[in-house]
């Protein structure tokens, strides 16, 4: 007997069924890509910014209007997340095949064990309200901080600056789980036989090192419209830092991750790369290029990290760079090998464009409604002067 003989016509039928829904995910793949990586980088905006507010940074004031903009796209962002979770809910979309009531059925000849025993975490109702809590919740925190900020300008009363400081440790305490969470149920669970302990970690970091760059690119942007004067040299060399320790940071975690499966070769663990070596090469390499060897070699120089025109063309490559992270994220579990098509392709570009222009609109709405230099902040002085002493 070969093994052709072996496979049944219901064989032929489910291959056919996960391949038709494979080529039906694409455009919702394509938004969750890139609403993923932008919701995620309003989000490590407020966490940045709220690092600077726990440990009381001067250099930082100057550009934390910049950051509660670029924070502003949270509800955006999580509305869109929203959509596509009840389009998936609700079977329009397939982008989590754990949410087949078929297959943690013990009766069922589609039964799996594994998705089974993982129910109790992944489950419609449970999902959902996960959801909820992410978006609802750095809605608000990005709300209370901006409305805190805002007022401590008016009243410049240290029981603001006080306020400031404790809600943005609170939202510190809110990301630290959220971030992982969220990980869990919007990326990881496309592959749910699949799990690593560092990938939470990872694509965290991935939108963080995103946000940096974001936050460079509009800062050099209002400075060369003349309406951030205050923004120098030093404050874009401090950014730049971290624009380059983010991406060693991924660099890391990247090849923690890769080598720790690499090293222990175990099938149904290795199988998640090997999906991504076969069918996505042509943009899984290029991803460690632009997120890795780029920076390295370009933003290793202290003096590079002061000229403009490279640390903002670094900023774009590095946000390219992740999106492509995200894309490699997302789409070899929902879409397969069947990506490499013009359809695709306008699908992903146009999906990407779709949120780079809602982002543009929302971070410059809510710039045109604050003022840039928040006076309030008792370290504003500190920032203005600000000079990096090497």
């Amino acid at each position: 007997m070969n093994s052709s003989e072996l496979v049944g016509p219901q064989d032929n039928a489910a291959h056919l069924e996960h391949a038709t829904h494979q080529i039906h995910n694409t455009p919702f793949s394509a938004l969750l890509t890139a609403a993923m990586l932008f919701f995620g980088i309003s989000a490590c905006a407020l966490f940045f910014l709220s690092i600077q507010h726990a440990a009381h940074a001067g250099w930082s004031v100057i550009v934390t209007r910049v950051m509660e903009a670029v924070a502003s796209f949270i509800p955006v962002g999580g509305i869109v997340l929203l959509i596509l979770t009840l389009l998936n809910v609700g079977g329009i979309a397939h982008l989590y095949h754990w949410m087949d009531k078929d297959l943690i059925d013990p009766n069922s000849p589609n039964f799996d064990v594994i998705l089974y025993e993982k129910s109790k975490f992944l489950n419609i109702p449970f999902y959902v309200v996960r959801i909820l809590i992410y978006v609802i919740g750095s809605w608000f925190f990005v709300w209370k901080i901006k409305k805190v900020s805002k007022r401590l300008d008016e009243t410049k009363d240290r029981k603001d600056y006080k306020a400031l400081y404790n809600w943005s440790v609170g939202y510190i305490a809110f990301f630290g789980f959220a971030s992982a969470a969220w990980a869990w149920d919007f990326l990881m669970s496309i592959d749910p036989h699949w799990y690593s302990t560092l990938y939470i970690w990872y694509s965290m970091v991935s939108t963080l090192s995103s946000a940096v760059a974001v936050i460079i690119i509009v800062a050099v942007y209002l400075k060369k419209k003349g309406v951030l004067p205050q923004f120098n040299d030093n404050h874009l060399h401090d950014l730049a830092k971290f624009l380059f320790a983010t991406s060693m940071l991924w660099t890391y975690l990247f090849f923690d991750q890769f080598m720790l499966y690499w090293y222990a070769n175990i099938p149904e663990e290795v199988r998640y790369f090997f999906d991504r070596f076969a069918y996505y090469k042509y943009t899984f390499l290029p991803m460690l290029i632009i997120n890795f060897l780029i920076p390295l070699l370009v933003l290793v120089s202290s003096s590079i990290k002061r000229n403009y025109k490279v640390v903002t063309t670094m900023a774009v490559l590095v946000i390219l760079g992740h999106w492509l992270d995200f894309f490699n994220m997302v789409m070899p579990g929902t879409v397969g090998p069947f990506w490499n098509n013009a359809y695709t392709f306008l699908l992903v570009v146009g999906a990407f464009l779709f949120m780079v222009g809602l982002f543009v609109l929302v971070v410059m709405s809510a710039l045109s409604k604050l003022k840039l230099i928040p006076e309030g902040n008792p370290l504003v002085k500190e920032s203005k002067i600000f000079e990096y002493p090497f």
